[in-house]
């Protein structure tokens, strides 16, 4: 699967191409400004990118009114379809957001069915009871979200709803040739319908990717050879920023060993699940941490731990946003062009080694040196071994061990360094160790 090897970059449109939050029914072409960037992102490195919702919604996407129509904010149809040429040109393979638990209330089967009650065909396309009656006085109960009614849950048990979201996603593919999903709340689907998914998307391509949103539990219920071949690492993202703020790489240590390292009760070996430092939902990287000394130690981290690196539009030059109840864009902003800096370059240059290194790909994981303030851990293939060293601690450090003798490749520098068991540490470092 082409995803494990790569480098994901994730933009929220609505939020980057400057659209009004609410829709305003004005036609406006903005998604083209992702042609401006995809040179960027070709020399950036990364080759894949997730785009939030883009389908015609309500207000911020995930509410859809229709599955088969470009947001009017964010232009046509054919807008789109110009755009994923260009990506596809620039070597950079397109994921789209697949918002299937739920849809707007703006959605077309639904208004049909605010119109006309019981003689709807659409009834049961959702959770509906006409015993009841909505928040909004509808004159019927039916099922949002998490309580949240302005998303109205479909029933994906319903075929003729399984066969219309089937249908759009054939249609995604042949107009706009993508190459995989992000589901969004992939933990509230119904598991049928995700092994239909599969079965169909892969019919499709047969390198379509799935990559699903899941903020808890056991990831290898839904990430498995039936459903999706990824998901959300979220227990790594807490770990990570964490594990810097409070000076405990225990914790990363801990989680990163739990799901990939070489005891027989490991849990996700051969898995590659998406690692990110921060996404549309969560607090920026570069606000989370206590000290910004740490933003570059942690994408050392991100990229050279087991898993597929996502890096969040923005983030690779520093910026800043607060998590903030009813501000959606300050997670989601718009920047007139990219603001690349030494961050950038640094970032650009841990995903060349990655892109380049089959160890930090697909190799195992083993702890070799734990500290409260130092990791170095090993990713061995069968074509190559690499040490990850991270020093989160502003003072410099030696390591000792038996594992750190050998002459070795330090990548970021590219340096050649005979190590006799021991390995100096600079401040605030990151090494790449290639045997």
């Amino acid at each position: 699967m082409w995803a494990y090897n790569s480098v994901f970059y994730q933009i929220y449109p609505i939020g980057f191409c400057g659209a009004p939050y609410a829709n305003d029914g004005v036609y406006a072409p903005r998604i083209k400004k992702l042609m401006e960037w995809s040179p960027y992102l070709k020399d950036l490195g990364v080759d894949s990118i997730i785009l939030n919702p883009i389908f015609e919604s309500d207000n911020h996407g995930y509410d859809t009114r229709d599955f088969r129509s470009i947001d009017c904010r964010l232009g046509s149809n054919e807008d789109f379809a110009e755009v994923c040429k260009d990506l596809h040109e620039h070597g950079v393979k397109i994921v789209l957001d697949g918002v299937f638990n739920h849809v707007g209330r703006g959605f077309w089967a639904f208004q049909d069915v605010q119109e006309k009650k019981w003689d709807s065909p659409y009834r049961d396309w959702f959770h509906i009871s006409f015993e009841g009656n909505s928040c909004y006085d509808d004159g019927f109960w039916y099922e949002g979200w998490e309580g949240h009614f302005e998303l109205v849950k479909l029933n994906l048990r319903n075929p003729a709803v399984v066969e219309y979201l089937l249908d759009c996603i054939r249609f995604w593919v042949e107009e706009f040739d993508i190459d995989g999903l992000r589901l969004d709340v992939a933990y509230s689907l119904d598991r049928d319908f995700v092994k239909t998914l599969r079965w169909f998307t892969g019919s499709l391509k047969p390198d379509f990717v799935l990559i699903g949103e899941v903020l808890f539990g056991d990831y290898n219920l839904i990430v498995n050879d039936e459903m999706l071949h990824s998901c959300t690492n979220y227990e790594c993202y807490k770990g990570i920023f964490s594990s810097f703020n409070s000076m405990n790489m225990f914790e990363i240590a801990h989680s990163l060993h739990r799901q990939y390292g070489p005891d027989p009760w490991c849990i996700y070996r051969g898995r590659h699940l998406v690692n990110f430092v921060d996404n549309h939902d969560v607090t920026r990287l570069a606000s989370i941490l206590t000290n910004k000394e740490h933003i570059r130690p942690a994408y050392g981290l991100l990229l050279g731990m087991p898993g597929i690196p996502c890096i969040y539009y923005g983030s690779e030059w520093g910026a800043e946003g607060q998590k903030a109840p009813d501000n959606d864009y300050a997670l989601r902003p718009c920047f007139k062009a990219p603001e690349p800096n030494d961050l950038t370059k640094y970032i650009r240059k841990l995903i060349a080694i990655r892109q380049n290194s089959h160890g930090l790909c697909n190799g195992s994981y083993r702890n070799i040196v734990l500290t409260n303030h130092q990791l170095i851990f090993e990713r061995a293939s069968e074509k190559e071994r690499v040490l990850v060293a991270i020093n989160a601690s502003g003072d410099a450090y030696t390591a000792c061990h038996g594992d750190l003798n050998g002459l070795v490749t330090e990548l970021l520098s590219e340096e050649t360094v005979q190590l006799n068991g021991q390995l100096a540490m600079a401040p605030y470092s990151v090494q790449y160790l290639k045997f």
